[in-house]
């Protein structure tokens, strides 16, 4: 069944400030450029790129803080309205945020059980104060954050008891989708793998769905079903994880993979070294977006590659076979 269904969306910001005179023309910033994907209920989908490529926007868009200039998203056979503020507050219900600084997302002046019971007060306000207390505990113990703790500061907890906390908030408004921004960016790695683990689990006790963004391939590659590679708010590659993850087809894709890191002083890896800076979303290049940093670019890629199938995922790129190697 498909829960989330998002076709040809985008997201412009028009900058006012670069426009002083009336007469002038402001730039607009293109932070998403034409996604579209469906996200199976109980299914993950991972979200990755350098920064600056649209992920964050992505996802807010989908959760109703931002609103797209073009295209829909679509919730259980809904599609989202973002001008009705009833309608906003039922996306909230059921869609939630999981943000990338686990400190700052939690209000200092809050405990852990009034931060808890606060979203369960606004979603469910026929919930008795026992109740409320009682599905505080639930979402403390699903979390491994001991109860005696509820009536601490976020201060005195470490970055991954804040993210654990940020987690369980999200879950207790109930929702059907959590939307991962980096989650695990601010923490140690060991810690990253708790976090990682720590969703996994909720999500095959809870039947959760999940979009997870972050930077790092070889950390979304562990938690995800579907892998999207956004690059300048454009689709380069999607597929399986294991596909995308094994049989890259986009030479964008290709160099993040390299970048990861292997744990063995045996395997020689070679990086791909991308040549020049992100270019700027006020100016995109013409055609595939990804022309200016390859070092496969040709004649052929001043036109825009749709996504279509390479193999085992679907790649933008019009040289993907020979790239790839695989046969056309």
């Amino acid at each position: 069944m498909t829960l989330l269904s998002v076709r040809d969306l985008e997201v412009a910001f028009t900058l006012r400030h670069t426009a002083p005179w009336p007469w002038q023309t402001p730039d607009v910033v293109h932070a998403v450029n034409g996604v579209s994907f469906d996200l199976e209920k109980g299914q993950t989908l991972g979200i990755v790129g350098e920064s600056g490529c649209g992920k964050s926007t992505l996802i807010r868009a989908i959760a109703g803080l931002v609103t797209p200039s073009e295209g829909t998203v679509t919730l259980e056979g809904q599609q989202v309205a973002y001008h009705s503020k009833a309608d906003l507050t039922r996306l909230r219900r059921s869609v939630q945020m999981i943000f990338q600084d686990p400190v700052a997302s939690l209000n200092p002046r809050m405990t852990v059980h009034q931060t808890l019971e606060e979203p369960i007060r606004q979603f469910f306000p026929d919930r008795s104060a026992a109740e409320r207390k009682r599905n505080v505990k639930d979402l403390l113990d699903r979390v491994g954050i001991p109860e005696r703790n509820a009536n601490r500061y976020p201060h005195e907890f470490s970055g991954g008891q804040c993210q654990r906390i940020g987690i369980a908030r999200a879950l207790a408004a109930e929702p059907k989708l959590l939307l991962c921004d980096e989650p695990v960016s601010a923490l140690d790695v060991s810690i990253q793998a708790q976090v990682v683990n720590l969703l996994r689990d909720l999500q095959r006790e809870m039947g959760l769905t999940l979009v997870f963004v972050a930077h790092d391939i070889g950390i979304v590659r562990h938690i995800s079903d579907e892998i999207l590679v956004m690059y300048l708010g454009g689709m380069m590659e999607m597929g399986a994880g294991r596909d995308v993850v094994t049989q890259a087809a986009h030479p964008y894709t290709q160099a993040l993979l390299s970048a990861v890191p292997v744990p063995d002083p045996d395997v020689k890896v070679i990086p791909q070294i991308l040549t020049g800076d992100l270019p700027s979303p006020l100016n995109l290049p013409t055609g595939c977006f990804f022309r200016s940093r390859c070092i496969h670019a040709t004649g052929a890629c001043a036109q825009r590659p749709a996504l279509r199938p390479v193999g085992a995922t679907r790649a933008a790129c019009v040289r993907a076979e020979e790239i790839a190697r695989i046969p056309a």
